[in-house]
């Protein structure tokens, strides 16, 4: 992977994911300097905590905070990263509104990351914090990839 990357070189590899593309996050911008990263997800109502409601669900916001927190320490690690742990704090309803997470990378060792994620609503408010730690493992070749170029975690 080069350093430094780009907006470009991060959405690139979150489109990888089709996971991460059930909530089409948009890097909105980056910072390799001071190691912090913005996503945005789009409210639809996939993403509603109860009919009705028009509320996000606490899981989208979880895994909002997992997401742009991994891709953040991409700007540093120079290998895959496996989740260890993490937790997100609810602090407002957040109801019929986009998301922006902001990621810092508070540190980055050769085998380890921690990183710290907010996420606001349209009017600016904080909605959720989130902290979490990731293994970092070293560079190894490139996976095999499927027919259309994506990496494949399926069995062949």
């Amino acid at each position: 992977m080069k350093h430094p990357l780009t907006v470009d070189d991060i959405q690139e590899h979150v489109g990888r994911s089709l996971y991460h593309q059930m909530f089409r996050p948009r890097v909105l911008e980056l910072d390799n300097e001071a190691l912090r990263l913005v996503l945005k997800v789009h409210w639809c109502p996939q993403f509603e905590r109860q009919p009705d409601t028009d509320q996000w669900h606490g899981g989208v916001i979880a895994s909002l905070v997992d997401i742009t927190g991994c891709y953040a320490l991409m700007l540093v690690a120079k290998g895959p990263m496996l989740t260890l742990n993490f937790s997100t704090d609810f602090l407002r309803l957040a109801q019929k509104t986009d998301l922006t997470a902001t990621a810092r990378v508070r540190r980055a060792g050769r085998t380890a990351g921690f990183v710290d994620v907010d996420v606001d609503d349209d009017n600016g408010r904080l909605v959720a914090v989130g902290r979490a730690c990731y293994a970092i493992r070293p560079p190894q070749a490139d996976p095999p990839t499927d027919t259309i170029g994506r990496q494949s975690s399926c069995p062949r």
